[in-house]
């Protein structure tokens, strides 16, 4: 008979959510997005979102996991009120998070390349360093054989199940992100940019600030904490007895949210060092900061840190998006964990060549920008937006207060979950779709 497995203790679990949370958002868009909408004014619009945002939908979906103890699908059932089809929710997270790692495995890839390359060492011309990102993107069976790379590696870990895979995984990769985070932070400090950089995170510049970026920073809040694809509720489900959801909720917002500023510390500085815009856009990561390592004193070493800590952050958000499909399969077909995990693993990898074979297209868009499009704008904020209503509008106060608690911190949350979150997802789904 089918028994579900948990987490082994309260640390286990706040380490894999904030595994699932931190990852490119944190480290790649975030620091771009400040750079993007003035710097410190940003972050502190950032940091309401989260409060106001963030946090409530995460209290949502670690509650609708651990009430119900199933995957999404499971769990929005468990809820439903009526005829309505609440299940269809959690069907389009486990949908959400398949389109996703398709393509988060590709650009895992691209990191797993970088950080071999890192080890030899960059160098050549300004040129031809930039170029090698380009030559990369361009060859389609060196993309598909990083891309089975990380996926194969990905099922590996969660072939071994929750506690002897995601939380062991967890417990190795979350210290190792930590330890190399800080060494590049202390790094960072010492070049003639911190100052700068410094400056620029600290002392707000809200005349750079505009509707967009309200509404930037809304999406950001809710992308680099993975809520709307159904991974939190996957691992609230593997909760069990008395857990304080809200102290858990705030302290991974808080974990993640501590990584993206520490992140920009290490970018920004590098950036103003070497006279470039702060805003420099998505080639950050692969073409300019591989020029400025080659040119760095012990660019070397920084170059294998900052991959590895890049890696790092992306492998244990993979975990997670994976987890959410093979918890479905577990939970609605009854198959073994392993079983789930090849079958879900393989449909993902199939998908992913799609993103892999940088020449394919859909009218002229090529596939790993269409599903990110599809998944990151359309899916992730109705994702939020459905699950704040079901835990709104259709569970009782006293079934909420049952597990969350009634202390003024909490009814404070819950108000926000139910009330303002919506309307604030509402706005950046609206946004997306072009609507203004």
């Amino acid at each position: 008979m089918y028994s579900r497995d948990h987490w082994k203790s309260k640390l286990g679990f706040i380490l894999a959510a904030v595994g699932s949370a931190v990852g490119l958002g944190n480290i790649w868009k975030f620091p771009y997005v400040v750079g993007k909408n003035g710097g410190s004014a940003f972050i502190a619009i950032y940091l309401a979102c989260v409060i106001l945002v963030g946090i409530p939908i995460l209290i949502v979906e670690i509650y609708l996991g651990k009430k119900s103890q199933l995957n999404p699908v499971g769990a929005f059932r468990f809820f439903q009120k009526g005829k309505v089809p609440f299940s269809l929710i959690g069907y389009a997270g486990v949908l959400c998070g398949i389109i996703i790692l398709s393509y988060y495995s590709v650009i895992t890839g691209w990191i797993c390349h970088y950080l071999m390359l890192s080890f030899r060492g960059f160098s050549g011309s300004e040129t031809e360093i930039s170029e090698i990102f380009t030559a990369l993107n361009a060859n389609p069976w060196l993309n598909i054989a990083w891309h089975t790379f990380v996926m194969a590696a990905v099922m590996m870990i969660l072939a071994k199940g929750v506690r002897k895979g995601i939380e062991a995984a967890s417990k190795i990769l979350m210290p190792m992100l930590g330890v190399l985070l800080l060494v590049l932070v202390c790094y960072s400090l010492t070049l003639d940019g911190m100052k700068e950089a410094w400056r620029f995170l600290t002392y707000p510049d809200f005349s750079r600030v505009t509707g967009s970026s309200f509404l930037e920073a809304l999406g950001t809040s809710f992308f680099t904490l993975s809520l709307g694809m159904g991974a939190m509720i996957t691992y609230g489900s593997y909760l069990k007895g008395e857990v304080n959801i809200t102290k858990s909720a705030v302290q991974i917002a808080s974990i993640d949210t501590l990584i993206a500023f520490l992140s920009g510390i290490v970018i920004f500085p590098i950036v103003f060092t070497n006279n470039l815009e702060p805003s420099a856009g998505p080639g950050l990561i692969f073409k300019t900061l591989p020029v400025l390592f080659s040119k760095m004193p012990g660019g070397h070493i920084v170059s294998i840190a900052f991959f590895a800590l890049v890696l790092f952050a992306a492998i244990t958000s993979a975990i997670s998006l994976l987890e959410v499909a093979t918890s479905f399969m577990v939970d609605e077909y009854k198959c073994s964990r392993t079983k789930a995990v090849l079958i879900m693993g393989t449909v993902i990898w199939l998908l992913g060549i799609l993103s892999a074979v940088s020449y394919w297209n859909v009218a002229g868009t090529p596939f790993l920008d269409l599903f990110d499009k599809i998944a990151s704008c359309y899916m992730l904020p109705l994702g939020g937006l459905c699950s704040a209503l079901v835990f709104g509008w259709a569970i009782s106060k006293k079934q909420k207060y049952s597990e969350i608690g009634s202390k003024p911190i909490n009814k404070i949350l819950l108000f926000a979950a139910k009330y303002i979150s919506p309307v604030l997802l509402l706005l950046v789904f609206i946004k997306e779709i072009g609507l203004f």
